[in-house]
């Protein structure tokens, strides 16, 4: 275990510029996160993880944002030894092959092997879009290693769920392009736009830190190419393949208590959708968070780390 320690990885062509990025990010924040890799069989993989705080275990599963956008978040939940992981694939971890079984199923056990690899028993699980999936997937397959659930923004959790534009495109042969063409903090900022955080872009709610470690995300990582090769293998014809989603049936067995949030700035899905699914869980409920976008926690750090510390603590029938 290193803080930062300059170590070679297949993941990335320009590690150290990489973390230098990053770094700035999290210090924004005030934060100095420790650095761990961990190796996993099941598929075979050697996963970062980043770990800041102490306290009960939190684990954070990003989205198509990366794990960097967990910053802020982090920040606000200093009660808490959080572990970010670089999804397969993301940042300094390497890829996997996500043809081959069924997606959640995947997720789900290399979750778990990592929470093996970590020490951990069982720990609260924060999923952001697909990281959702994640969550919910371990939630359901190893219920004993999950306290509580915390789900933030649309994801493909039903298949009724609408496949974002974006990930459509860049699953597409003119995803191709998309991958040339060279990230820029004007491109970021029109992403941004594009999933209802124009208001904080405009606010400086959103700092350059961050708009700088997304562009190097694309310039100094393998993390878009690989993220393109997994929703290759998620999408059918436009539509999510099976195996990615949850039935009524399959969320109705989850017992594991948790908390969607979903700002009404989101465009992947709606209110209704998301009530829906938070109705279907036993143990499920709704916060939706007024003029939110895709990452809620961009619009209202504060408020969103309250809530979830306020849902985390809360005892059961409480």
């Amino acid at each position: 275990m290193t803080s930062y320690a300059i170590e070679r990885t297949s993941a990335t062509t320009n590690a150290d510029a990489y973390r230098e990025t990053e770094r700035a990010l999290w210090g924004h924040y005030g934060l100095e996160p420790r650095e761990h890799f961990v190796e996993i069989d099941a598929p075979a993989a050697r996963l970062r993880v980043l770990e800041s705080g102490s306290g009960k275990p939190l684990v954070l599963v990003h989205g198509t944002v990366g794990p960097g956008g967990w910053a802020s978040l982090v920040q606000e939940l200093p009660g808490r030894r959080c572990f970010v992981l670089d999804r397969p694939g993301w940042g300094l971890s390497s890829p996997v092959d996500y043809s081959r079984r069924e997606y959640k199923v995947v997720a789900a056990d290399i979750l778990a092997q990592v929470l093996d690899a970590l020490g951990l028993g069982q720990v609260d699980v924060v999923g952001g879009s697909i990281g959702n999936v994640w969550a919910l997937g371990l939630a359901a397959r190893h219920p004993a290693r999950v306290g509580k659930v915390v789900l933030l923004g649309g994801s493909p959790l039903v298949p009724e769920a609408p496949v974002p534009g974006f990930i459509r495109l860049l699953a597409s042969p003119l995803g191709v392009v998309m991958l040339r063409l060279a990230h820029s903090p004007a491109r970021v900022r029109s992403i941004l736009q594009h999933n209802g955080h124009g208001s904080s872009l405009d606010a400086g709610r959103i700092p350059q830190e961050f708009v700088d470690w997304r562009v190097a995300v694309g310039r100094d990582t393998g993390s878009m190419r690989n993220e393109r090769a997994m929703v290759q293998a998620l999408l059918r014809g436009g539509t999510f393949r099976p195996g990615l989603t949850f039935a009524d049936a399959e969320l109705a067995a989850i017992e594991t208590p948790a908390l969607y949030i979903f700002g009404d700035e989101d465009p992947v899905g709606s209110v209704d959708l998301w009530s829906r699914v938070a109705g279907v869980l036993p143990h499920g409920e709704l916060h939706l968070i007024a003029g939110a976008g895709h990452m809620p926690w961009f619009d209202d750090a504060p408020g969103l780390g309250a809530e979830i510390d306020r849902f985390l603590e809360q005892r059961p029938g409480g």
